[in-house]
């Protein structure tokens, strides 16, 4: 198995979004990572639902929008309309997740939830089942270029677990700190899908580091 690399928007150059978008494409990247970030539920503002629209005209790449807000209920149909595949919010920002997923999934999106470092995976327990996908926080969400905290392998060790156990189809996802140093270990652990920023918008042959990442192997 191969891993799915979705490079995070946030580490690019936002003066030419659609050439950068353009390079991690071609390279092979499947997703785009897109993060959204209110300045409530985290301490910064970034872009909305507008931009992913006009990113929508030039992309084929699946869009999947990371929901870092305090009232995911709001962003739904907009976000449907811009053309996101996928749609994960916080479990800490949900008041009624169970209406959540069915409100993201009657939009035609799929659902993720997100969990934040400090919060016990064990409360994801009743609504795996429902997901696509899970998305493991290996840094505190609201900036990018954190340092990875390699404690959070726990987490998607403990989701593959619980997948082969129960037959759950979501995919694990992990943002936060992925370079050449971790991105092995993650896989180990069991994730599928890893979201790089930094280390793919920063690097000086883009292209190249989307390819590395690309030739690595799920093997466990």
């Amino acid at each position: 198995m191969k891993p799915i690399l979705a490079p995070s928007l946030l580490a690019a150059d936002f003066s030419c979004l659609d050439r950068q978008v353009e390079i991690v494409e071609k390279a092979g990247a499947q997703w785009l990572h897109l993060d959204i970030m209110d300045f409530h539920f985290v301490p910064n503002l970034t872009f909305g639902a507008g931009i992913v629209s006009s990113l929508r005209s030039c992309s084929d790449m699946v869009f999947d929008a990371h929901l870092m807000v305090e009232d995911p209920f709001k962003f739904i149909e907009s976000f449907k309309k811009a053309g996101a595949d996928y749609f994960t919010f916080h479990i800490e920002a949900a008041e009624n997740p169970d209406q959540i997923i069915r409100d993201i999934k009657s939009a035609g999106m799929r659902c993720g939830i997100s969990i934040k470092p400090s919060t016990d995976i064990s409360v994801l327990l009743p609504y795996l089942a429902d997901l696509d996908l899970v998305l493991v926080m290996s840094v505190e969400p609201g900036f990018g270029g954190q340092s990875f905290m390699p404690d959070m392998l726990e987490k998607s060790s403990w989701l593959a677990a619980e997948k082969v156990k129960n037959g759950y189809s979501y995919i694990i996802e992990m943002d936060g700190g992925i370079n050449r140093e971790n991105a092995k270990k993650a896989l180990a652990s069991g994730v599928e899908a890893l979201v790089a920023g930094s280390a793919v918008f920063g690097a000086e042959d883009i292209a190249k580091e989307v390819r590395y990442y690309l030739d690595l192997t799920i093997d466990r």
